[in-house]
C-alpha cells in the first residue's frame, strides 16, 4: 500500500516523469548533492563537529569557545593549532569532518605559494611529506590535504565549492519562489480583471523591463555593500516578470469559460473565482518553469559575482571563483573546477525542468 493516495492524473504525471529518465536521476542526483550541501558545516570545516575536554563535551561546529579554555590566551580557539590539538587530545578526543577547511579557512602551510596546486597531482608519500599539518598526523590525516588545491587566497577549493554550490541554489531557490509569486498574482490580476487595468499594468511592465538591473545594481554598489538579502531584493524586483505574461494569458483565456460564469452566478466573489478555479489551471503551465527559472537565477548571482557585483568579498562563491581562473591562468584548476560544477548544476536543473515539462504535457502519451 503506497503511503500516499494518487489521484489518477497525478500517477500519469508521476509515470511520465519517471519515463524521462535523464530528468528522474537527475532529480536524484541534485537532490543528493543539495542535501550534502545543506551539512556543509559538518562536511568542511575548520572545527571538530564534537570533542571532549576534561569530561565535558563541546560542540565546536556551533558554539564558539575561547582559547582560554584550553590553556590559551586568544578569544577564538584556532582547533588546527597543533598546541589545540595535543591539549585536547591529552584530556579527551576530537572527532573532525572528513574536511578540515571551511569556505575561508587559510592553510598557511603550503607546500608551495598560493595557489597551490591539487594534492591529488601528487603521490600520498609526497602530500605527507610536503603537507606539515598533514605530517604531524602520523596516518596523515587526508582531510588535511587540499585535494583540488587551493585559490590565490591559500583558501580550500572543495569546501568553498560546497559553501558556493549551497548558496547559489538557496538563493536561486528563494529568487524563483518570490519572483513567482508576485509574477502570479500580478498576471491573475491583468487576466482576470482585463480592460483598462490589464492595459495600465501592461504599460507599466514595458516601462519596468526596459530599466538596466545590472547597471542599477553596478550604480547601488557605490553607496552601498551588497549582501544577500539586498541583491536577492534587487533582483526580485526586476525578475518577477518572468511568469506574468503566461499566467496573464492563462486568465484572460479561462475567465470567459462556462464554469466561470457560473461561479459568478452563484455569488462566488472574484478572489475565491481566481485563487480556486482558474489558478490551477495556470499553476500547470508555471510549475513546467520554475526548474528554468531557478537555472536563471543562479546564473544571474554567478554572473554578478564574477563581475564583482554580487556578494560580499571572501564569499563562498562560484562566480568568484571562475573570475580567480581567469585572473591565475597558471592554476587552471581553479577555472576548471568552477565550469564544471556550474556546467553540470544547470544540466541537472534543465533535466529537471524538461522532465517536468513532459510529465505536465497533456499530449504527451504512455511509453
Amino acid at each position: 500500500m503506497p503511503l500516499i493516495k494518487l489521484s489518477g492524473l497525478n500517477e500519469r504525471r508521476l509515470h511520465l516523469f519517471r519515463v524521462n529518465k535523464r530528468g528522474y536521476w537527475s532529480f536524484w542526483i541534485f537532490l543528493v548533492l543539495f542535501v550534502i550541501s545543506v551539512f556543509a558545516p559538518l562536511l568542511a570545516n575548520d572545527r571538530p563537529i564534537l570533542a571532549s575536554y576534561k569530561g565535558e563535551l563541546l560542540f565546536p561546529t556551533f558554539t564558539e569557545y575561547p582559547e582560554e579554555k584550553f590553556g590559551g590566551f586568544l578569544a577564538r580557539t584556532d582547533f588546527r593549532d597543533p598546541f589545540i590539538q595535543d591539549e585536547v587530545k591529552a584530556n579527551g578526543w576530537m572527532i573532525w569532518p572528513p574536511l578540515r577547511y571551511t569556505y575561508d579557512s587559510v592553510n598557511n602551510e603550503l607546500p608551495t605559494p598560493a595557489p597551490s596546486k591539487p594534492a591529488f597531482q601528487m603521490s600520498r608519500e609526497e602530500a605527507c611529506a610536503k603537507y606539515p599539518l598533514a605530517a604531524q598526523d602520523p596516518n596523515c590525516v587526508a582531510g588535511n590535504l587540499n585535494w583540488l588545491g587551493t585559490d590565490d587566497q591559500g583558501r580550500d577549493v572543495i569546501a568553498r565549492l560546497i559553501y558556493g554550490f549551497r548558496i547559489s541554489v538557496f538563493f536561486g531557490l528563494i529568487l524563483a519562489g518570490i519572483s513567482s509569486i508576485i509574477g502570479i498574482a500580478a498576471g491573475a490580476v491583468q487576466g482576470y480583471f482585463g480592460g483598462w487595468t490589464d492595459l495600465l499594468f501592461q504599460r507599466f511592465i514595458d516601462i519596468w523591463t526596459a530599466i538596466p538591473s545590472l547597471y542599477l545594481l553596478i550604480i547601488l554598489s557605490a553607496f552601498i555593500a551588497p549582501t544577500f538579502w539586498i541583491l536577492l531584493f534587487i533582483l526580485v524586483l526586476f525578475s518577477w516578470t518572468a511568469l506574468e505574461g503566461l499566467v496573464r494569458a492563462e486568465f484572460l483565456r479561462g475567465r470567459n469559460l462556462e464554469y466561470v460564469r457560473a461561479a459568478r452566478a452563484l455569488g462566488l466573489s472574484n478572489t475565491k473565482i481566481m485563487f480556486k478555479h482558474l489558478l490551477p489551471n495556470a499553476l500547470v503551465s508555471t510549475v513546467t518553469f520554475m526548474p528554468f527559472i531557478v537555472a536563471s537565477s543562479v546564473t544571474t548571482l554567478t554572473a554578478l559575482d564574477y563581475l564583482g557585483f554580487g556578494l560580499p568579498p571572501g564569499s563562498p562563491s562560484l562566480g568568484e571563483l571562475l573570475n580567480q581562473g581567469k585572473q591565475n591562468l597558471q592554476a587552471p584548476w581553479l577555472g576548471i573546477t568552477g565550469f564544471l560544477v556550474l556546467a553540470i548544476m544547470l544540466s541537472l536543473l534543465v533535466f529537471i525542468g524538461e522532465a517536468v515539462r513532459d510529465a505536465l504535457d497533456p499530449r504527451k502519451t504512455f511509453q
